[in-house]
């Protein structure tokens, strides 16, 4: 029994001091996260519409190629 009791009391002090070591963020630094998080998405949506854009363009030039073939 003082096996299992001294094997809790050392599992519950390592449990501790790795979580009193995690490294904390500030507010500003999480601000700062989510800001920067943001920026990429709209990054990555604004290239999405732009390939999006170019792909329709190319849609219309096929189809006013086609459309001048069968004249």
């Amino acid at each position: 029994m003082k096996k299992v009791s001294y094997l809790l009391i050392a599992l519950f002090s390592l449990s501790l001091i790795v979580s009193s070591c995690r490294e904390q963020k500030s507010p500003d630094e999480k601000v700062e996260e989510a800001m920067e998080s943001v920026k990429e998405d709209l990054d990555d949506a604004s290239d999405d519409v732009k390939d999006a854009a170019e792909d329709l363009e190319d849609e219309i030039k096929e189809a006013k190629e086609e459309q001048n073939d069968d004249n």
